[in-house]
């Protein structure tokens, strides 16, 4: 094909973009569009059933929570107003926000509250999961049977709920009654959308929240959704009035919307380093930057040798420059991670870091046995190259990949990139068929609960987040009490120790923070978006006429 045909082609293709960004438009005159990061459509609007990305930007939108995430990622009230903690942990009373109303001018209560629960409890949704525990049963049950002769078959495990019941005495009062104590109640209430009383079958279809915006229609076809400012917000009024959210996953149609000014902001989507940068440079548009908390990481399987040794691991961290990487390849856009826990979390602690030191790499891999006898930068033992398993969809990502693979030659540690279909490298990873690879950390990590999960290793079942398959019983130990201390500065300490010892051993190693990324038009202000990524800051924005 001809350099001029290819050309005819491609300014078609971007015609035809136009075109439809510009009829998606026109369904809602005068809203202002908002671009939903390189997701599908959001699950569910139902704030009780989906936790999928894009599902809880919308939740962000429409609903409130008892409980939301400061500025430290610690827990403080939103449509509470404060919450007690029985001395046996068994009992949390909450004090209900007055003078807050749903989008249809209900005042809320603890009655809808006490409905929001219920109903979650009562179903078998995702988010309904994180309220249960599956229980051993008691190993004196089948001692007894065989005691008397009978079977001794031991029953199944059984799933119990953490919280037995709600009670809601008063209109500003709620009380949880729980099983035991559970100290990651306050986590689990933040994704938990408050609906008013009666109105769970309808949220799928008409979602009513207390939230700053509300439902207007949605277009499945064309992937967008149309809300309307809430003029009775508890938080105060949004300033833009009419907003249209779409979903966009083609990095060129994002940037055809935005330089044809159909687009008025888009966050985090899927756009290269190099295109924020040109985009940055135009006359209408405007980057705006701020620390982000999500994390770009390395797993090592450490099952594997020689990864099986933590100096070996320790190389490969020394050999890596991720501050060049960062400066040069994502155009500073990304700040470099010593933890998964981000910086502003109350809970952090950088613990041993890693600076690029090349010498030192080569040092602790002769120190593990893997020598270069012979000087010719091979070392020995490596029966193959290492397996790197990473996403085949992400530019950026192979990109990166490639520049560690090169980094790990110089000393003398062979890679095999293996580029696979999303779907496939999250089996294989699952199963623990690779030696490295790389991913990214989206919200968790906020919770430094969330270590617990990534490094606890459970001997014979399923290790959803350890990919790393990591078994130190030390650390075990020191996040089972982190995890069950209410005492903030006890369990800060105890959290600084993990990291320590996470860090020494690194079965994953922290690359870096992305960065969040808005680009909109010079004419929208008050852009502010939180580490957290979260749409919050959307209520905020002003757009000069």
């Amino acid at each position: 094909m001809t350099t001029r045909k290819l050309s005819a082609l491609v300014t078609l293709a971007l015609a035809a973009a136009l075109l439809l960004l510009g009829a998606c438009r026109r369904g809602a005159t005068g809203a202002f569009v908002l671009v939903l990061e390189a997701n599908p459509d959001p699950r569910a609007l139902n704030p009780l059933i989906a936790g999928d990305a894009a599902s809880e930007r919308y939740r962000q939108l429409l609903f409130n929570s008892l409980m939301k995430k400061d500025e430290r990622f610690d827990y403080v009230p939103e449509l509470a107003t404060g919450a007690q903690v029985s001395p046996d942990g068994l009992t949390v009373t909450v004090t209900v926000r007055d003078g807050v109303k749903f989008h249809n001018g209900k005042p809320l209560t603890s009655a809808d509250v006490k409905y929001t629960f219920d109903k979650l409890l009562a179903s078998t949704s995702p988010k309904s999961a994180s309220f249960y525990e599956t229980v051993a049963p008691a190993a004196t049950q089948s001692a007894d049977a065989s005691k008397q002769g009978q079977s001794s078959s031991t029953p199944a495990p059984t799933r119990q709920p953490f919280i037995t019941s709600i009670d809601a005495p008063d209109a500003r009062t709620a009380v949880f009654h729980l099983r035991r104590p559970w100290l990651e109640l306050f986590a689990n209430l933040i994704p938990i959308g408050i609906i008013p009383e009666g109105s769970y079958e309808t949220q799928q279809s008409s979602p009513v929240g207390t939230g700053p915006y509300k439902f207007v229609s949605a277009n499945s076809a064309q992937q967008f959704a149309d809300f309307a400012a809430f003029d009775d917000y508890w938080e105060g009024a949004p300033q833009v009035k009419n907003l249209r959210v779409r979903v966009i996953l083609d990095a060129g149609t994002q940037q055809a919307g935005l330089l044809s000014g159909e687009v008025d902001l888009a966050v985090n989507t899927a756009l290269t380093p190099d295109t924020y940068t040109n985009l940055a440079k135009g006359p209408t548009l405007q980057v705006v930057q701020s620390p982000g908390a999500n994390v770009q990481y390395i797993a090592f399987n450490t099952q594997h040798a020689p990864l099986s040794d933590a100096r070996v691991r320790q190389a490969i961290a020394y050999a890596i420059n991720r501050e060049d990487i960062i400066k040069n390849l994502l155009q500073d856009q990304a700040r470099v991670a010593h933890s998964i826990v981000p910086p502003e979390s109350w809970a952090y602690n950088e613990g041993k870091t890693y600076s690029f030191d090349p010498a030192q790499a080569k040092q602790l891999l002769d120190d593990a046995g893997l020598k270069d006898p012979d000087g010719d930068g091979v070392r020995k033992r490596f029966d193959k190259p290492l397996a790197f398993k990473i996403s085949a969809t992400n530019a950026v990502g192979r990109q990166t990949a490639g520049i560690i693979q090169n980094a790990l030659a110089e000393v003398g540690v062979p890679v095999d990139i293996q580029t696979l279909e999303d779907n496939t490298m999250r089996d294989q990873v699952q199963k623990g068929d690779f030696d490295m690879t790389m991913g990214r950390w989206v919200g968790g990590n906020q919770d430094p609960i969330f270590l617990r999960d990534l490094f606890t290793y459970l001997q014979g079942k399923e290790n959803r987040f350890n990919r790393s398959r990591y078994s130190n019983p030390e650390l075990d130990k020191v996040l089972a009490a982190a995890t069950s201390t209410a005492d903030r500065t006890r369990a800060r300490e105890l959290y600084a120790q993990a990291q320590q010892l996470i860090s020494n051993d690194v079965p994953m190693l922290p690359l870096w923070y992305w960065n969040n990324i808005v680009v909109a038009k010079k004419t929208v202000s008050n852009i502010s978006v939180p580490p957290s990524g979260d749409w919050t800051f959307v209520r905020n924005l002003t757009v000069a006429k």
